[in-house]
C-alpha cells in the first residue's frame, strides 16, 4: 500500500473532491472544510433536550461544541473514494490541541461517494468553535493490491445530508464530567447554604430555650417555697413582752 504523494492528488483532484481546490493539499493530504449541517449533543443546561435537532449553517456561520459533548459534521465537499483505494480520515493537528477527537472511525471505503460526516467529541476543557468552511479535516489516498475488488462500496446517489437514523440512535441529553462538575457544585453551595440556615435557626432556637428553662426555674422554686414553707404563726404583742422583759431587766447583785 502507498500513500498518494500531494502531486498524484493535485493530478486527480477533480475526481476525488468537489469543488476542487488546489490550495487545500497539505502535503499528501486534502484539507476538508466544514459543511452546511451539523448536530451538537445538549447539555444539562439544556431547557428541552429531547428537542435538538440537526442544524443548518450559512456560509460563514458558527456554532460551538461544548466540553464533554459529542457533535456530528458533514463535510462542505463531496469525496469520491475510487474503487482501487483506500482513504484514511483525520482532524487538522490545530483542532485536535484544544481538545477534539474524531471517534467516527478513521477510514473511507473504497467506491464511496458524497459528503463525510465527522463524529467528534469535545475532551478540552472549553468550548471548541466550528466555522462553516473552515479547513478542519483531513483526508489520505491510498492504492490497495488491486486495481478492481468486489468489496467496494456499491455505486449509489452520492451522500448530501447527515444520516437522521444515526442522530436519532444519540439524541438526548449527555452528562459531561463538566456538567456533573457544575451539578455537584451547585449542590454543595445549595447544601451549605442550608446547613448555615439550620446552625442559625438552632442559635436562636437554644436562646429561646435558654430563656424558657429559665422562667421555669423560677416559676419552680417560687412554687416550692410557697408549697413547702412551714407557715408563720404570729405572735401577741403581749406575749412578745413576756419573752423580751428578762433580756431588759437589771438584775440587782448583793450588797
Amino acid at each position: 500500500m502507498a500513500f498518494w504523494s500531494g502531486e498524484t492528488l493535485k493530478e486527480r483532484l477533480s475526481e476525488l473532491v468537489n469543488p476542487a481546490d488546489p490550495e487545500c493539499i497539505d502535503c499528501a493530504a486534502y484539507t476538508l472544510k466544514v459543511g452546511p449541517e451539523y448536530y451538537v449533543t445538549p447539555t444539562d443546561r439544556t431547557p428541552d433536550p429531547k428537542s435538538v435537532s440537526l442544524k443548518t449553517l450559512q456560509l460563514g456561520e458558527a456554532f460551538a461544541i461544548p466540553p464533554g459533548q459529542f457533535a456530528w459534521v458533514l463535510t462542505h465537499e463531496v469525496v469520491t473514494v475510487p474503487k482501487n483505494a483506500l482513504a484514511f480520515i483525520s482532524i487538522r493537528a490545530r483542532i485536535k490541541w484544544k481538545g477534539l477527537i474524531n471517534v467516527s472511525g478513521f477510514h473511507v471505503d473504497p467506491g464511496f461517494s458524497g459528503r463525510l460526516t465527522f463524529s467528534v467529541f469535545n475532551a478540552g476543557p472549553v468550548p471548541i468553535h466550528l466555522r462553516h468552511n473552515d479547513p478542519t479535516f483531513l483526508i489520505w489516498f491510498a492504492d490497495i493490491d488491486r486495481a478492481e475488488t468486489d468489496y467496494a462500496k456499491a455505486a449509489k446517489a452520492p451522500v448530501t445530508q447527515l444520516d437522521l437514523t444515526a442522530l436519532n440512535q444519540v439524541a438526548g441529553e449527555v452528562y459531561s464530567l463538566q456538567g456533573l462538575a457544575d451539578r455537584i457544585r451547585s449542590t454543595e453551595k445549595d447544601l451549605s447554604s442550608r446547613i448555615t440556615a439550620l446552625e442559625r435557626a438552632n442559635g436562636v432556637f437554644a436562646v429561646a430555650a435558654g430563656v424558657v428553662l429559665a422562667l421555669a426555674a423560677g416559676l419552680a422554686v417560687q412554687w416550692i417555697v410557697r408549697e413547702f414553707s412551714p407557715p408563720i404563726i404570729p405572735v401577741p404583742t403581749s406575749a412578745r413582752a413576756a419573752l423580751l422583759a428578762p433580756l431588759f431587766s437589771v438584775q440587782g447583785g448583793e450588797q
